[in-house]
């Protein structure tokens, strides 16, 4: 069968998808016919360098029965989550808000089942919560009949380096009461999981509801899983995403020296955000910098997203096969742009 061009597949997904699904490049959108390791390859042979490694397959299967957990566990329904915030104490203070939050809602007669929380909050623009929120947020929860829950759908599984799941980063005395996983589990296979304490789980098959989901617990998805783990051990991937992840951040503080657009880089791993803002006192997110220069980059055949409430925040997530060669490419292409950027508003 002959293959489509892209103009033709383009035309068949305005015509069959929803228009709420976005492309990542509507001016200029990139066929990926093919994909290996960080490459992906577009219908001409073009290969493009892949940083943004995005979701193959949502899996919020995981995060769902996570919720059913808590509430079953808890017999409360209200759920906590985190927005954005910025403190000189933000460990006491983020956690000060959550019992605020919990205080205002039992004035109102009302309890929470959980504080969910991604481990490292992603969408929110690269976040790297301060050590010991975790656990004083916990507490909060705990004591307003609650339970924690990790997201460590987008940042386990070594990604950070330091440990194997973010979470760990607050340190050894810290443990979710549940933790949600899912995307890097099955390296692009659908699969997710759900970890919790032998309490919870017998909490909620106590109610005689069976837990059914069509492709729960297959043998396939289970064997690729594993196999996954042995990948990860046997190439050394965590130890991998901290020499990589190190190198990456020190080239992109380079380029923060050198560039007043970069705010702040941050990160850990290959988990890593570089915040473009428009005054480096006032902070105002340069989103129209932001999204010019990941077109650019997609013109120079590397991929890369932006995230943060100002869309404003570039954000490094890229496979864990990502190397030291990659991330040099990346930094100096980037720099041409933001050089050129610079050049181009002296004019």
């Amino acid at each position: 069968m002959e293959s489509r061009s892209r103009q033709e597949t383009l035309a068949l997904r305005k015509e069959l998808v929803g228009s709420s699904c976005k492309l990542f490049f509507p001016d200029d959108p990139v066929k990926i016919v093919q994909a290996r390791n960080q490459y992906m390859y577009d219908e001409h042979g073009n290969e493009y360098l892949d940083c943004i490694n995005n979701v193959a397959h949502g899996k919020s299967e995981a995060n769902d029965l996570a919720l059913r957990l808590a509430r079953q566990y808890t017999k409360h329904e209200d759920i906590i989550v985190v927005e954005q915030e910025d403190h000189k104490d933000p460990a006491l203070a983020y956690a000060n808000e959550v019992k605020k939050i919990i205080d205002q809602a039992h004035e109102k007669g009302r309890k929470f089942a959980a504080f969910f929380m991604e481990s490292l909050p992603s969408v929110a623009g690269q976040i790297i919560p301060p050590v010991g929120y975790f656990q004083k947020a916990a507490e909060h929860i705990h004591k307003a009949g609650g339970v924690f829950i990790a997201d460590e759908i987008q940042v386990g599984f070594g990604r950070v380096g330091k440990q194997f799941w973010a979470f760990q980063l607050q340190g050894e005395d810290f443990t979710p009461d549940i933790v949600t996983m899912g995307k890097p589990i099955g390296n692009g296979h659908p699969v997710a999981c759900v970890a919790t304490t032998k309490e919870i789980a017998e909490a909620f098959s106590a109610t005689g509801v069976e837990y059914f989901n069509t492709f729960g617990g297959n043998p396939v998805s289970c064997a690729i899983g594993i196999t996954v783990l042995e990948v990860i051990e046997k190439e050394d991937l965590q130890a991998h995403a901290l020499q990589v992840g190190s190198f990456l951040i020190e080239q992109l503080n380079q380029l923060k020296a050198k560039h007043p657009l970069i705010g702040d880089v941050r990160g850990v791993g290959l988990f890593i955000g570089v915040d473009l803002v428009q005054d480096q006192e006032k902070r105002l997110p340069a989103t129209t910098e932001a999204e010019f220069i990941i077109t650019r980059l997609k013109e120079e055949f590397i991929m890369l997203s932006t995230d943060g409430p100002g869309r404003n925040v570039l954000k490094f997530k890229p496979p864990l096969c990502f190397t030291t060669e990659d991330a040099k490419l990346v930094v100096d292409k980037l720099d041409q742009i933001l050089t050129g950027h610079k050049r181009g508003a002296e004019l």
